[in-house]
């Protein structure tokens, strides 16, 4: 289901710090290139800082994600797996810096 959400969500960084999710993109049930092209635009809408989460199933965004957080210099804040799918939290790098 192609959806995005603005619902705050908070989570707990690995220092302890608590930050809130600006918007959830909800990629379950898409295949590659999907997920990584709607949190890709979902990334260019945002102020740098900014905290994402992609809630996707294809377990192919466990390699994808990282490597465009890479390539696109945002910060991958989290990745963890709750029952067959996989949330990541990402810190976008600001809609300024994007070519």
């Amino acid at each position: 289901m192609l959806q995005q959400t603005s619902n705050t969500v908070s989570f707990m960084k690995r220092r302890g710090d608590k930050k809130k999710v600006a918007e959830t993109v909800d990629a379950s049930g898409l295949m590659c290139p999907e997920p990584v092209m709607m949190l890709r635009n979902a990334l260019r809408n945002v102020d740098a800082g900014t905290y994402l989460k992609l809630i996707a199933t294809d377990p192919s965004t466990l390699r994808d994600i990282p490597t465009m957080c890479r390539f696109m210099h945002h910060k991958l804040v989290s990745q963890e797996e709750r029952e067959g799918c996989f949330e990541f939290v990402v810190s976008a790098r600001g809609a300024k810096l994007q070519s």
